[in-house]
């Protein structure tokens, strides 16, 4: 593996265009998935090869990740499916003959050849990684657990756990190892799961939106990496990806899905440039429209005035501070009524600290100002009556979410600090479901019950209930595919308009930061390095970084 750490450079892996010696390692044949008399895939067909990036793109609801899952067999109960998703060249019973011609129908695997096949010929890296890590394991465990089943000494699986997560761009690997999944960033937590994939390099890795979390660059550093596995060892990928731009750049072939059936499929050329169908094209179009205007003599919101974060070093059986981490240099920064702000960078650059600072969901140095009043001179008791003037969307609402509480409830729990009646708290709940272009039928639904759109716009509607002045959105529509998306910003832009809230939008899709925020800071190893309004950053961004961010963007 270390080899091919010392060769993931962005310019030296080889094109998607290359056309090295392919053998057939997949062939789905009629795959229908069913729920009851529903059908949710219907009759998909295609052929997956190894050298190959196969993508699979389409809106939430399409059918990609189920039939990612029906792959490995993995579909939850009552879900049926059937047809053919056969396996080329495939010994579960590892016999001595070579058999070339051996194929084998995953649908009618036992369990005992299930469970050889899963991890070991074909892995799966998950969308969402807090959910799918487990919590009460570290890093080590986490990654080098197969390697232990698989024959190596726990000295040998460290040693490799350590080149895999440096191979996926973790260089403070050693360290990373006693870590747990939640003392790690979003994009830390993805590439972990990446390396816990690759571990015993399988032949076929499906990969369900593996890059959400990640900024552009680390994008493209991970995507390289498991384009050059795929090149050197004779392996698969299939990317299920709502990022076009990701597809453009790696895929060899681009299945479209709408509504469970192939909408259209082709080579990566065919259907980025010559698109038949008026959904693909609706697809491919990043147009999300222009941020709002600027309001006349808006009153400033937020101000920050040298606003540092950094975390203790701790160690010792006394948990004496040893060192600090800085997480955020001292910055400033000016946020108007009705203004926002975007916030740029690589995992790791300071972004979702900053935003949890301004929060005061964790300490920092400086003075935060919310219209006059310093947030950081203020205990927690006098804090809370202004929490409801600041409110923070997070990235992943699957897991800021309360699975216990149906939509009613999340919604209604903030409501419940002021001791409104029961009619009011009814009246108010409607009307902010109305505002997020949600049905009222959904009060009664749990998360898990939701799409992904849909749980963002949960997450919102118990924001936007409290009448907040600032809404501190921390990667709201990373999870969200092409169409999703631009509803969402869409959403935001009329609710900024109606209500003058101001937005610090922390993001990573410079398509979004530029349809909502009309300035833009940029942050590289937690300092500023551009600050700038919005087009003129695009036009002619002034740092060498931020060049690179806007060039690794487009397409």
């Amino acid at each position: 593996m270390h080899s091919i750490h010392d060769n993931t450079k962005t310019n030296q892996v080889s094109t998607p265009n290359a056309e090295p010696i392919k053998e057939k390692l997949l062939s789905v044949e009629h795959l229908s998935i069913q729920y009851q008399q529903q059908m949710l895939v219907q009759n998909l067909n295609f052929d997956l090869h190894s050298n190959e990036i196969l993508a699979i793109v389409g809106e939430s609801g399409s059918g990609k990740s189920l039939t990612a899952l029906a792959m490995l067999n993995l579909l939850p109960n009552g879900l049926k499916a059937s047809g053919k998703i056969n396996y080329h060249n495939l010994d579960l019973n590892q016999s001595q003959s070579s058999n070339k011609d051996l194929v084998q129908d995953v649908l009618q695997l036992n369990d005992v050849e299930l469970r050889q096949l899963r991890g070991q010929r074909i892995a799966m890296i998950f969308q969402e990684p807090m959910t799918a890590l487990n919590p009460l394991h570290r890093v080590e465990k986490i990654v080098g657990e197969v390697l232990i089943l698989s024959g190596l000494t726990q000295e040998q699986a460290r040693k490799k756990s350590v080149a895999l997560l440096q191979d996926v761009g973790l260089e403070d690997a050693g360290f990373l190892l006693k870590r747990y999944p939640h003392e790690l960033s979003g994009g830390e937590r993805q590439r972990v799961m990446i390396a816990a994939a690759l571990a015993t390099e399988p032949d076929i890795i499906i990969a369900d939106e593996p890059t959400t979390a990640l900024d552009v660059t680390s994008q493209a550093h991970v995507l390289n990496l498991l384009q050059l596995l795929m090149l050197n060892k004779k392996m698969a990928l299939i990317l299920i990806s709502h990022d076009l731009n990701l597809v453009h750049r790696y895929a060899n072939h681009v299945i479209v899905m709408h509504q469970g059936v192939i909408e259209e499929q082709g080579s990566v050329r065919d259907i980025f440039q010559h698109a038949k169908s008026d959904y693909t094209q609706h697809l491919l179009d990043h147009d999300y429209g222009q941020p709002n205007g600027l309001p006349e003599n808006a009153e400033r919101i937020l101000t920050l005035e040298k606003v540092g974060v950094r975390f203790p070093i701790k160690t010792g059986l006394l948990n004496r501070i040893k060192d600090y981490v800085v997480a955020v240099e001292p910055l400033n920064l000016r946020l108007k009524q009705g203004e926002s702000v975007g916030i740029v960078g690589e995992s790791g650059a300071g972004k979702s600290s900053l935003a949890l600072a301004v929060a005061r969901l964790i300490e920092s140095s400086g003075q935060i100002y919310l219209v006059n009043q310093d947030l950081n001179k203020l205990k927690e008791r006098k804090l809370r009556p202004l929490r409801a003037d600041f409110q923070i969307v997070f990235q992943d609402p699957f897991s800021s979410l309360n699975p216990r509480m149906n939509v009613e409830q999340l919604i209604a729990e903030g409501l419940a600090l002021r001791n409104p009646k029961m009619q009011d708290v009814d009246a108010q709940i409607d009307d902010v479901l109305q505002r997020v272009e949600l049905s009222t039928a959904f009060r009664l639904r749990y998360p898990s019950e939701l799409s992904g759109g849909q749980r963002q716009r949960v997450a919102l509607a118990r924001a936007l209930v409290l009448k907040p002045k600032l809404l501190i959105l921390d990667e709201p529509t990373s999870a969200l595919d092409q169409s999703t998306q631009g509803s969402m910003i869409r959403l935001l832009r009329k609710l900024q308009l109606q209500d003058q809230m101001s937005y610090l939008l922390i993001s990573h899709d410079l398509h979004v930061v530029r349809a909502l925020c009309q300035k833009v800071m940029v942050l590289r190893d937690a300092e500023v390095v551009e600050f700038q309004d919005t087009e003129s950053l695009f036009e002619k961004p002034l740092h060498e970084y931020t060049q690179r961010l806007i060039k690794a963007s487009l397409y």
